[in-house]
């Protein structure tokens, strides 16, 4: 049976990750004709979705270590019922975030231990991992002046200080380092067309 190939799009909140990930999808359906799905996370599928808005609430109170599981759970849920059919069916499949998130988000900012929070995920998706992962390198404080231009009301995770963004930069550079084989990084800072020209060329090896 064919396989198809997952790819992941990681970085901080406002680094472009979602703008990034829609053009390489059109990019990769409309000039190469690969069947490419691009799909969310937390979401993708009804429970995954519910639980995103759970740990999105800014009016819950959510500890670190229920964070962390809620999180894996909705992956578990989003890899079982959307994404390994896709992958069996032989198709692509574009991830707006995935594991290296929690261990960024959860494993290092909130101090749980990144292999803390690794083991779980692996668990969670049966031990799934992307064939290429972009990660999109921004300074935090810019970020934040991106995600302040919005003006929209900030979700519970958005609403983290300059520090907590900066553990998680640091740490999205540490689990570059540690696997440079999959991880290609990319300067945010770059124009949304520069950066989806990177992005592609960055993919370009794994085009059938």
């Amino acid at each position: 049976m064919a396989t198809g190939t997952l790819i992941t799009v990681e970085g901080i909140d406002g680094a472009g990750k979602t703008t990034l990930a829609g053009g390489v999808v059109r990019s990769l359906s409309e000039q190469a004709g690969i069947d490419i799905h691009l799909l969310r996370e937390p979401g993708g599928v009804e429970l995954a979705e519910r639980i995103r808005d759970l740990v999105k609430d800014p009016s819950l109170k959510v500890g670190g270590r229920a964070e962390a599981l809620l999180y894996a759970a909705a992956r578990a849920e989003l890899v079982e019922e959307a994404i390994t059919p896709l992958l069996l069916s032989g198709a692509w499949v574009l991830l707006d975030r995935y594991v290296d998130s929690s261990l960024a988000y959860q494993g290092a900012a909130r101090g749980l231990g990144v292999e803390e929070v690794l083991a779980i995920n692996s668990f969670a998706t049966g031990g799934l991992v992307p064939a290429r992962t972009l990660l999109l390198r921004l300074d935090p404080a810019i970020a934040a002046a991106r995600m302040e231009q919005r003006g929209e009301a900030k979700d519970r995770l958005e609403a983290e200080g300059e520090a907590f963004f900066s553990q998680i930069a640091d740490a999205y550079d540490g689990l570059a380092d540690a696997e440079p084989e999959r991880f290609r990084v990319l300067d945010a800072t770059l124009g949304q067309d520069e950066l989806l020209l990177a992005g592609l060329d960055a993919l370009s090896d794994l085009l059938p």
